[in-house]
């Protein structure tokens, strides 16, 4: 599927579930990231994700704080990468973005912030100490 296509069907929210998991997210990110500045971004692709979580019926799934803290992550590799990347490329590069059951954001966060409803609701600064 192309870009576009995975894009178009994220938006309208016909891409299948089993389409979309933790890496389709981090791909969607990526090409958000690609195409607009960082600000524009977080709000299209939040928008996107709490959209595509209601037509699935399950709205509760949205999660600022986790949304917000990869989209930061994946700009900032975005822009010390030193060319730019397809995303083969930048998955091949990163794979610690890709890993959903020991993810990155437990470096920056406690697992009880980022389990809380407000956490869930807006986005959290990182609460652990590097």
């Amino acid at each position: 599927m192309s870009d576009d296509e995975f894009l178009a069907e994220l938006e309208a929210g016909t891409l299948p579930e089993h389409l979309f998991p933790h890496s389709g997210h981090v791909r969607a990110a990526w090409l958000y990231l690609k195409r607009f500045p960082i600000t524009e971004a977080i709000a299209r692709f939040s928008d996107t994700l709490r959209s595509y979580a209601t037509i699935q019926g399950k709205p509760e799934r949205y999660h600022a704080t986790i949304t917000w803290a990869y989209l930061l992550l994946i700009n900032e590799r975005i822009l010390h990468a030193a060319r730019s990347q397809t995303w083969d490329e930048f998955a091949a590069a990163h794979p610690d973005l890709l890993d959903w059951r020991n993810s990155i954001l437990l470096k920056y966060y406690r697992k009880e912030t980022l389990q809380s409803d407000l956490a869930r609701n807006v986005f959290i600064m990182p609460d652990r100490a590097l």
